[in-house]
């Protein structure tokens, strides 16, 4: 019971925190927005894409894109979470957080999960608007791709972890989060599919095709048509597992400090 309190009071820390803060919550909205309004909108005639899994017809770049941009919203929450735990180790919130006689995995994933449940925040209400301003969404794929929308949030925000667990100030950090998030996002199947890439070039397609956030990408697309990419699904959970191991030995040293 105690470990629910404390998950639950992290939470509703994190959802405060978040709400109170209405330019984060817009800026989440307005960098995938401009890419699908704007990008995607250029090239919807340009670049259509064919019949391809787990789509069952033709469909607009629009449509391809949004998965990827899902993706996008959650890889820099993902990142701001990480931001907000270096500032909260910086003015010493998070070393009363690692005083708390739970185990330090539990402290570590409450500050996951609580992440995790903003980024769904933000990740519905982009859906929502892009629904409603054309793009061709099954709505029932609102409630089909949450678990994958949680697993998601729980990589890319133990990705987070494991930067924050490593860059020491404040002012170090944006210059580290660039160096992670382009790479991560252009170098995956948010833009382009992968048989785009192949045929472009053999080592941008290695890359992208061995790239967790592609695994993610995929895994989301999918769940939005009711549908369960299986080696996607297996190498989300395995980068999951990986980044919550290297965040856990990144913190516990300085538990110990």
């Amino acid at each position: 019971m105690t470990s629910l309190r404390i998950l639950w009071a992290v939470i509703v820390r994190e959802m405060r925190r978040f709400l109170q803060q209405r330019s984060r919550f817009f800026g989440a909205l307005v960098r995938p927005l401009i890419w699908l309004l704007v990008f995607a909108a250029g090239f919807r005639a340009a670049l259509g894409i064919a019949i391809t899994p787990p789509y069952d017809t033709y469909i607009t770049y629009d449509v391809y894109i949004v998965p990827g941009l899902v993706g996008m919203v959650q890889l820099f929450n993902g990142m701001q979470n990480s931001l907000s735990m270096v500032y909260d180790r910086e003015m010493g919130s998070m070393r009363v957080l690692l005083t708390c006689p739970q185990p330090l995995p539990f402290l570590l994933f409450s500050r996951l999960f609580a992440g995790m449940c903003v980024s769904l925040l933000q990740v519905y209400a982009f859906l929502l608007i892009a629904r409603l301003s054309g793009v061709d969404l099954p709505w029932a794929g609102f409630i089909s791709v949450l678990p994958a929308l949680v697993l998601t949030g729980l990589l890319l925000g133990a990705a987070g972890m494991v930067l924050s667990s490593q860059v020491r100030q404040i002012e170090n950090f944006a210059g580290v989060m660039n160096f992670v998030v382009f790479p991560l996002f252009f170098l995956s199947s948010a833009l382009y599919p992968l048989w785009k890439m192949q045929e472009a070039s053999e080592w941008v397609y290695l890359l992208c095709r061995f790239n967790p956030f592609t695994d993610a990408v995929e895994m989301i697309r999918f769940a939005l048509y009711g549908q369960w990419q299986q080696d996607a699904i297996v190498g989300t959970l395995l980068a999951t597992a990986v980044c919550l191991l290297l965040a856990l030995l990144g913190y516990r040293p300085r538990q110990r400090a």
